[in-house]
């Protein structure tokens, strides 16, 4: 919060529009310039108003609305901007809900008319009494650039030389404008942008105002400094002083003990949390912001701590008819900022009773007449117990006076006079009109310049870029070759690493050491099909490799059709033991083309993981009764074909 105590160590300004308005054209301004004592008077243009401000060098520029300054918040930054180091704007009539002017001056006792000239005047009153609120829209961080100042693509030198003492300079500036911030005590962060030579840019953050820099913004020879003040999110407001007003204090107590000031609208004055301070300066930070109406509490009885503050205050006190639940904390205080459960369970307090004596505020608030201070009202009825008539009795309820009229300390001017007063104003819009004219003709020379030697660093720009376009598609055909010779190399080691995988697991099928076959080493690997289909003979496949002379171990034989057991035989087993029957049609097809299939069960498997081995024995037992079979199996069909053929031949015959 800004501890200004006095207004007046430079001169104030007040301003208020005139005539016109700041959307329109040519807007005019009532102008009060006050040191304290002397008030001098002018109507001016918004520009005038600007170099006034940018000569005289107010200490505050007071008006009763900031937007009659400019006409979005855009130009309100464009503004705040342009005034001077030590200059600050000021909303005589509040923050984000001003108020009347009328009630402010009257509140302040300061001589308040209708007139623009009078407002204007009461609006720079109001700001040397530290009335209001100080308009900002910047941080106190300021970035402070040092870059080139010229482009590097023109010179009467070879340009890698010319370019080359540019960023040398750069550099050089820089270390100049490092070493001054040093010497200043200044907190910053610096960033470079090297170039051949030394530096493209420097950007310094610096943690202070502009006015506070040991650096201005200049351009000279071959570098240049720019300095822009950051930007805050929108458009903050800061009262000029701590004004002792009437408050609402909630203080939860304890360890660690909190305090939340609220004023008389429900507004968060300021909370604080401490563990270490004692009662003494917690009533010390009590008393700089204000004077407590009601001291809250979130528990009922009253602490014996929160009652001793009550009475330092000779305050009402307020506790709730029972304690209050975390959850009710918690909604009261959903939109108020704060640190720790401490601070909330003050804010809370203090919400709950501005709840409980909201209604009786507001009536108070409405016999109070124009001019009169409500808290002083609203402090002696409610820690005071008196009347609101009683109290307005005690301190009167004249309204200051307000010139309505103020016209009577300027003698009326005849016609001719003005006449002259209008064509003096007329005049003087005229030569603000050439003055601007004029500065858009140098600021339009300025552009033209910087344009032409933009376009020609454009032309040299568009030539290297071709130049580099060039390269980049040479470079770009080249990797799009070695990208294509990667993709080849890793499908080629893919395939490798598959048939790795095929050999280890063969490998694995034909080192397994079961104690019983490890001997005689009687043992045949034998690759298991989980079930007699097209899917479950490919992803045996994939997993082991089916290969010809392959033991094949059948899990579930049934359902397979044609198509199924000749994709199996396309494998060349060497042998197929099967789980379960066989379909006529799949024990057809492998019979004819010679692939012995017989039941697992007459074959010792033993599976590890998902390897399995086999006697080598019991498959060769399975394979000579399977030859056995099917040689009676074909002298079945061999009687059959001999008795069908006699059969057709007596028939035949007959």
């Amino acid at each position: 919060m800004n501890a200004r105590t006095s207004a007046l160590d430079s001169v104030v300004f007040g301003v208020d529009i005139q005539s016109g308005d700041v959307r329109g054209d040519s807007p005019s301004y009532a102008l009060v310039e006050f040191d304290g004592e002397e008030v001098s008077r002018d109507v001016v243009s918004h520009r005038k108003l600007r170099r006034r401000i940018a000569d005289v060098e107010p200490s505050l520029v007071g008006t009763d609305s900031m937007y009659e300054l400019a006409a979005d918040k855009d130009a309100l930054v464009r503004f705040l901007r342009s005034l001077p180091g030590e200059t600050s704007l000021v909303q005589v009539t509040g923050a984000q809900r001003p108020e009347p002017l009328s009630r402010v001056a009257g509140r302040h006792g300061v001589p308040y008319g209708k007139k623009p000239m009078k407002e204007a005047e009461a609006a720079a009153r109001l700001a040397a009494a530290n009335v209001g609120y100080e308009v900002s829209a910047f941080a106190d961080t300021t970035e402070v650039k040092v870059s080139r100042g010229r482009s590097t693509g023109s010179g009467g030198w070879s340009q890698d030389r010319y370019t080359r003492r540019i960023h040398g300079n750069v550099k050089k500036r820089a270390r100049e404008v490092e070493s001054l911030l040093e010497d200043a005590g200044l907190a910053y962060e610096r960033e470079v942008t090297e170039k051949y030579g030394g530096f493209q840019n420097a950007v310094f953050t610096v943690e202070a105002p502009p006015h506070e820099l040991p650096v201005s913004q200049e351009r000279a020879g071959d570098t240049r400094i720019e300095i822009e003040r950051e930007r805050t999110d929108g458009i903050e407001f800061e009262p000029l002083v701590q004004r002792r007003d009437h408050v609402v204090v909630g203080i939860d107590p304890g360890t660690t003990t909190a305090v939340a000031v609220l004023d008389l609208d429900g507004e968060t004055l300021d909370v604080y949390s401490t563990r270490t301070d004692d009662t003494a300066a917690v009533i010390e930070w009590l008393v700089e912001r204000g004077r407590p109406v009601i001291v809250a509490a979130d528990v009922t009885p009253m602490p014996e701590t929160v009652e001793q503050f009550r009475r330092s205050f000779d305050a009402a006190g307020w506790t709730p008819e029972s304690d209050l639940p975390v959850d009710e904390k918690l909604h009261r205080t959903r939109d108020r900022s704060y640190d720790n459960d401490h601070e909330r369970d003050a804010l809370a307090a203090a919400l709950s009773a501005l709840d409980d004596h909201e209604d009786q505020f507001a009536r108070i608030t409405r016999k109070v007449p124009a001019g009169v201070d409500r808290g002083t009202v609203i402090d002696r009825v409610v820690s005071g117990e008196e009347s609101v008539e009683a109290v307005l009795r005690d301190i009167g309820d004249d309204e200051p006076e307000t010139d309505e009229d103020e016209g009577d300390d300027e003698p009326e001017l005849t016609e001719d006079q003005r006449r002259i007063r209008e064509l003096e104003r007329q005049v003087e819009r005229l030569q603000d009109h050439t003055d601007d004219l004029n500065s858009e003709i140098d600021e339009k020379d300025d552009r033209i310049e910087e344009l032409e030697s933009e376009l020609s660093d454009a032309r040299r720009e568009e030539r290297r870029e071709a130049h580099r376009d060039r390269q980049v598609t040479r470079l770009r055909r080249e990797n799009d070759r070695l990208e294509r010779q990667r993709d080849e190399a890793r499908e080629e080691v893919e395939e490798l690493e598959q048939k790795i995988a095929r050999l280890k697991t063969l490998w694995k099928l034909d080192h397994d050491d079961f104690t019983d076959v490890a001997e005689g080493r009687d043992v045949v690997p034998v690759k298991v099909v989980e079930q007699f289909t097209k899917d479950a003979i490919r992803s045996a496949d994939e997993q082991y490799g089916l290969a010809s002379g392959d033991v094949v171990y059948l899990r579930d034989a049934s359902g397979a059709g044609r198509a199924t057991a000749e994709r199996l035989v396309a494998t060349d087993p060497r042998v197929v033991l099967r789980s379960g029957g066989l379909s006529d049609a799949a024990d057809e097809v492998l019979f004819e083309n010679d692939v012995p299939v017989g039941p697992a069960e007459d074959v010792q498997i033993q599976e590890v993981d998902d390897l399995a081995v086999a006697r080598e024995s019991d498959v060769e037992a399975v394979i000579d009764d399977w030859e056995e079979r099917a040689r009676e199996r074909e002298r079945q069909r061999t009687a059959e074909m001999v008795d069908e053929i006699i059969s057709e031949h007596r028939a035949e015959s007959g």
